[in-house]
């Protein structure tokens, strides 16, 4: 078998042909994951589910739009519930994890292994205790709401501005 050598100097060319074509394509995702830091930090943005994946069961898609909409000021939910619950809740036709409360502990933990960690506790709430997202540079998310009469669920979908 014959092998085929390459001049150093070519190497050099296709090396910088190599990184010219790459170079667009670092700079967007570096500024992605600017404006995303930038929506967290100013608690301005909406985690848009796609799925849902009760603890026990399978993972379920979503064909309807369901949010949480995160502003400096509010948390509004609009989720789906698939699941057990421990109590009956009274019937008020709506079912799923709808609530909107102005009273919140919004933590931002260090960023490890290119996500960001948010807790959110609603402190007059008492059906959730706790909505955690974690966010990866590129605005992909997961998030789990854990509640008081019910088990966790956890959907997957991606963060987005609220404009």
């Amino acid at each position: 078998m014959k092998s085929i050598t390459i001049a150093p100097d070519k190497w050099l060319f296709f090396l910088f042909l190599f990184l010219a074509a790459n170079a667009p394509a670092m700079a967007q995702e570096e500024d992605k994951e600017k404006q995303i830091e930038a929506l967290i930090e100013r608690k301005e943005f909406i985690f848009k589910a796609q799925t849902a994946s009760p603890l026990r069961g399978r993972t379920i898609q979503l064909t309807s739009e369901y949010d949480v909409v995160v502003s400096n000021d509010s948390i509004r939910t609009y989720l789906p519930y698939f699941g057990r619950a421990y109590m009956a809740q009274p019937y008020n036709n709506e079912g799923g994890i709808k609530m909107t409360t102005t009273d919140f502990n919004y933590n931002v933990g260090n960023k490890k292994k290119k996500r960001w960690n948010v807790v959110i506790e609603p402190a007059d709430k008492s059906e959730v205790q706790q909505l955690h997202l974690s966010i990866s540079k590129s605005g992909y998310a997961t998030l789990q709401v854990v509640s008081t009469n019910r088990d966790p669920i956890t959907f997957n979908g991606y963060i987005t501005s609220r404009n």
